[in-house]
């Protein structure tokens, strides 16, 4: 059996989410997608909401994801849910450089390897910092992000503007 982890701030999950995550299933007896909890971070959905989110956006189709959270490392996630990879969508905007680093890392702590899976082409632009900043804006995210995520987008960018 080999289990694979996918970690993530997933603030909000996307679309290019949930295709590594549904293309990574494919491949491992087990897949664990973690919310990574950074405290240096003020995410804008809360940890519970986000597992929340990313379970009703999979809606079942992938029975053999759980969805989970850590607030410690994840290579101490891997050693307790026995996964020894650790799987990371890239897309071109940098991203080898930024996670190559955190694989070697994490190789070093945990004997864990890290697998990159390139973006769906199609979905390569999408980042949640990017849907967050066109929903600010007032842009249309639908496509960018599963439809669970734009009523809570809506009603999180309200509080935003009212705090």
């Amino acid at each position: 059996m080999t289990i694979a982890v996918c970690p993530g701030s997933f603030d909000p999950v996307t679309a290019g989410h949930l295709d590594v995550i549904r293309r990574c299933s494919r491949f491992f007896t087990q897949v664990h997608v973690v919310v990574a909890v950074n405290a240096a971070k003020t995410p804008m959905f809360s940890e519970h909401t986000r597992v929340d989110i990313i379970r009703q956006a999979l809606g079942g189709t992938c029975d053999n994801v759980v969805v989970a959270s850590t607030d410690g490392l994840i290579t101490d996630y891997c050693k307790t849910v026995g996964a020894t990879v650790i799987v990371k969508g890239l897309r071109q905007n940098g991203d080898y450089e930024a996670e190559l680093g955190m694989a070697l890392v994490n190789r070093k702590l945990a004997d864990v390897e890290t697998l990159f899976l390139p973006a769906d082409p199609v979905l390569e632009h999408i980042s949640s910092s990017v849907v967050k900043d066109v929903a600010r804006h007032g842009g249309d995210v639908t496509g960018m992000v599963p439809d669970c995520v734009i009523p809570l987008l809506e009603r999180a960018l309200d509080e935003e503007r009212h705090a």
